[in-house]
């Protein structure tokens, strides 16, 4: 993009809904999550704790900006640079990380664009083959799937947040090998392991799954 057509929070969130609508593409909505009541309900905690929208929003900043230290078990690493305002209230910045495949065992470089909208509570990475370093390098995505957007949000009020997660991969046909490992998450419930980290990491409250301690006992 040049600097007479920036690219900004707007144009992103028009193309992850045109990929969105592409029957073509492998499309995933997790089911929002309600914070508190999933941690009721299938964790045990060291400490009383009630999860605000504003602290979610909190991990989603944090976790945008250093996936290392929220997302260890999909990244080996990565760095983030750039971070510039765009339009009012929103901010870009440029992400590589090494991840592992949605699918497979394999582990690659991802680009991302990611942009923040900090009035709606969104995240958008978009999926990039290749970007401009922080030195100056050309530096391109390993091939080891396809590119993907991915939006991660922060909804519901601040006292009962919701925790809010959809993907879409740029298939050349919709490909349901995509859907397995998402579909198992679901089945088995709880937060997503970045919002476990945060709760242990920033708030300082040890929290394990309830089933996993029980057969712990």
């Amino acid at each position: 993009m040049t600097k007479e057509t920036p690219y900004t929070f707007a144009k992103a969130a028009e193309e992850f809904a045109q990929a969105w609508r592409d029957p073509h593409h492998t499309r995933i909505e997790l089911p929002a999550v309600d914070v508190n009541k999933t941690l009721a309900e299938r964790y045990i905690v060291d400490a009383p704790i009630h999860v605000t929208l504003s602290m979610v929003w909190d991990m989603e900043l944090k976790k945008s900006w250093d996936p290392l230290t929220y997302i260890p078990y999909v990244v080996s690493d990565a760095k983030s640079w750039g971070r510039h305002p765009t339009e009012a209230g929103c901010e870009h910045f440029f992400r590589s990380s090494i991840q592992r495949a949605w699918i497979g065992e394999e582990n690659g470089r991802v680009l991302e664009d990611v942009h923040i909208n900090h009035a709606t509570k969104r995240i958008l990475f978009m999926g990039r083959a290749s970007m401009v370093a922080a030195d100056g390098e050309i530096i391109r995505a390993d091939k080891v799937q396809p590119l993907f957007h991915v939006e991660h949000g922060a909804g519901g009020s601040e006292t009962a947040p919701l925790n809010l997660w959809r993907i879409v991969i740029l298939t050349e046909n919709e490909d349901a090998r995509f859907l397995a490992p998402f579909q198992k998450m679901i089945r088995e419930g709880g937060l997503p392991g970045f919002l476990e980290i945060y709760i242990r990491k920033d708030l300082k409250v040890n929290v394990s799954r309830r089933e996993s301690a029980e057969r712990a006992l």
